[in-house]
């Protein structure tokens, strides 16, 4: 979609994410930088994550799934806030996030000093339209964060096995040095079933965010 003055509205997810409590802490910007370039190899990046100002970076995404599994490694990594806005960006987007400017950015600026003052268990916070679709997909966000933190180190040795085998738990098995069925129990105790039904989930509602009201909506397809 395209306004008056050419500029793409296409909607964008801008995900700023904040150190938390860095006050006398080493500058972990660099750790998660590395981690984030690692993590996406390009894939869903409109504008690579970048240091904005202090211990603060930001990107621009346009996958949801990506999102998401962004949103969850950072939750696991710990030590972050994590503000995530939906919405329309103004184009043509410069290079770093740090000169851009638009609805998402606001609504992400929103979001992450929402998500400072929340426990360190769930800091994430979602902001979109419709409003009411954003906080559905926040909670979830911050039920999943609940399942990531709770993980013990087993649970999360055969998650990480699974991911990394990507093949049946008689693989992941063989990787592990155990059996199948202490596999697919570690793996059920670590709610890792659940994670990976939601995970869908979460981001088809993603995907469902839009740029404005569903009433702004109706008029430009009038």
């Amino acid at each position: 979609m395209v306004d008056e003055q050419g500029s793409s509205l296409d909607v964008m997810y801008v995900l700023t994410v904040d150190q938390r409590g860095s006050t006398g802490r080493p500058d972990r910007v660099p750790e998660v930088l590395a981690r984030l370039d690692e993590m996406l190899a390009g894939r869903g990046v409109v504008v690579p994550f970048a240091r904005t100002v202090g211990d603060e970076v930001q990107g621009v995404l346009d996958d949801p799934e990506a999102v998401v599994e962004v949103v969850l490694d950072l939750l696991r990594d710990g030590g972050w806030s994590l503000g995530l806005g939906v919405g329309p960006v103004d184009e043509p987007l410069p290079a770093v996030s740090r000169e851009a400017s638009g609805t998402a950015f606001v609504r992400a600026r929103e979001a992450v000093e929402q998500a400072k003052s929340r426990a360190a268990t769930a800091p994430v916070a979602v902001r979109g339209e419709p409003a009411a679709r954003a906080a559905e997909v926040e909670a979830l966000l911050r039920l999943l964060a609940a399942v990531v933190d709770r993980r013990t180190a087993p649970g999360w040795e055969a998650v990480d096995a699974l991911a990394r085998v990507g093949g049946p738990q008689k693989d992941v098995a063989r990787a592990l040095g155990g059996s199948a069925q202490a596999v697919s129990q570690r793996l059920r105790t670590a709610l890792w079933p659940e994670e990976a039904a939601a995970r869908p989930v979460v981001a088809r509602l993603l995907g469902e965010l839009h740029e404005g009201p569903p009433a702004d909506r109706q008029e430009e397809k009038a």
